[in-house]
């Protein structure tokens, strides 16, 4: 079969094992499964919640000067080289038409010295997006970046110097999404789901994953509570159904989600907390009477948290993973408290590489 795109084996992207989609879905799938076989248990793993081509709708991309133009695209494989996109059949269809006029306007720009980055998410308002350099933008640049926004229908371009805070370069209208049916403001590069599919299929995998019956008022007046909520993405559906604790360490993604909340009238279904979990994870104490914690924890895991997770009995516990080797470890200490598997779902919103998001959901019976 021949590949899907021009740069398949060059670019780092892509990493397919195989061409036959039935065995496609089972090494996705198996992936999963031996995550958690690692951890301890005897896995059932659901179907495979499939993304398909041009569902991405996140794209973070290397520049480079070269000679007289500049390189656009991600990663040679297991190199620093970047291979230079032309096109790319993962990404939504809106942001793969930018490749070629967003490396025509970085040539043009005096602030792309050497090297940057370009990161898009495809939010219900526009491509918004996301330049780091590696130097300073002058008036022409920044006058160039309002034109292309203007041409792309772009509600937002953001800024920053290298690692930085971003700065808005440029702004014609709200950089706004729904999650969960509700408005929310993400900041510039925020963390979203890769593809509005894996996102349906994360959150209906995390609604089904909760105990039932779950009253308004559990015993304690216990909650749903929420670690490393983002922007939001499961906040909002979860609080259709019960009072959510929301617990995020990064401000910009704390302000974002509690402003929507508010914005919505919700202050009495979601509390929000900014809390460093890395650093200072909710002790076991915090979580007594809670009716489930739902985490969705970043590449690195959840390794502090799990402890206290553990100790602390909750009943339920909803683990969104994006990392297959993270959660084995973090899986494996539930099991040693005497968690069992109830449930497992693959979710692929990274087509034809090896990477895998997945909900895995663990119960544990009441202690007496």
């Amino acid at each position: 079969m021949v590949p899907p795109c021009r740069h398949f084996g060059a670019c780092g992207g892509c990493a397919l094992q195989h061409w036959d989609d039935a065995a496609y879905a089972a090494w996705k799938s198996g992936l999963l499964e031996a995550a958690l076989r690692r951890a301890g248990y005897a896995p059932t793993v659901a179907p495979l919640a499939r993304t398909p081509p041009g569902g991405r709708r996140r794209m973070d991309l290397a520049a480079r000067r070269r000679g007289g133009g500049v390189l656009l695209g991600l990663h040679r494989q297991r190199a620093a080289e970047v291979v230079d996109l032309l096109e790319c059949p993962v990404l939504h269809p809106a942001l793969a038409a930018l490749l070629a006029p967003l490396r025509a306007l970085l040539g043009r720009l005096a602030g792309l010295q050497r090297a940057g980055s370009v990161m898009a998410n495809l939010l219900d308002s526009g491509p918004d997006l996301l330049l780091r350099t590696d130097g300073e933008l002058t008036a022409p640049d920044r006058a160039r970046l309002a034109a292309f926004a203007t041409g792309h229908g772009m509600p937002r371009i953001a800024w920053a110097r290298g690692a930085a805070a971003p700065e808005t370069a440029c702004q014609l209208r709200p950089a706004v999404t729904r999650l969960g049916g509700i408005s929310v403001a993400p900041p510039p590069g925020a963390f979203l789901q890769a593809s509005r599919e894996g996102e349906a299929a994360i959150v209906a995998a995390a609604l089904a994953g909760l105990p039932e019956p779950l009253p308004e008022r559990l015993p304690g007046g216990a909650r749903v509570v929420e670690l490393y909520a983002g922007c939001g993405t499961l906040t909002f559906a979860l609080a259709a159904r019960v009072r959510v604790a929301a617990f995020e360490g990064d401000p910009t993604a704390t302000a974002a989600l509690g402003a929507a909340a508010n914005g919505a009238g919700l202050a009495g279904r979601i509390t929000v907390h900014r809390r460093d979990l890395a650093r200072q994870p909710l002790r076991a104490a915090e979580l007594k009477g809670c009716g489930a914690v739902v985490l969705d924890p970043p590449h690195a895991g959840a390794a502090p948290a799990m402890p206290e997770i553990a100790a602390s009995g909750v009943a339920r516990v909803i683990y969104v993973s994006c990392n297959p080797a993270t959660l084995a470890r973090d899986a494996a200490v539930l099991r040693a408290a005497g968690y069992t598997l109830l449930s497992a779902v693959p979710v692929d919103q990274f087509r034809w590489s090896a990477r895998l998001e997945s909900v895995s959901v663990f119960g544990r019976a009441a202690q007496t």
